[in-house]
């Protein structure tokens, strides 16, 4: 995919479901599975910045940007593997999201402030 091309969540999911079904590995991702997947790849993430003082990006070395970029790539993967499996339309349920997020954080109330919604007075 060049970088000025749009991120195609559909095309995503085929490349994935055919990458598995050439392994014959359907039979290994179940929803558990990649779920469990899933939360692997997002702890590697975080494994890079566990030690950094702040975890600002002039903290990364270029390996540790690039470890970043690779794990992004398998949290983004597996989660649209997930959806696939679970039959989510990812680009339903995003923009969804986004508008529940922005009624639990209205902008006079979230604006330059770290506490959850819940928290709001």
């Amino acid at each position: 995919m060049a970088a000025n091309e749009i991120l195609d969540i559909k095309k995503l999911k085929e490349k994935f479901s055919k990458f598995a079904n050439e392994r014959d590995w359907e039979q290994f991702h179940t929803p558990k599975n990649i779920s469990m997947a899933l939360s692997v790849e997002a702890s590697e993430l975080l494994e890079i910045f566990q030690w950094l003082k702040t975890g600002d990006k002039k903290e990364l070395s270029s390996e540790q940007l690039n470890q970043v970029k690779e794990e992004l790539a398998d949290v983004l993967l597996y989660s649209i593997r997930l959806a696939d499996l679970l039959d989510i339309n990812l680009e339903e349920a995003i923009p969804e999201k986004m508008e529940q997020n922005a009624q639990k954080y209205p902008v006079e109330k979230a604006r330059g402030n770290s506490k959850k919604y819940t928290e709001f007075t």
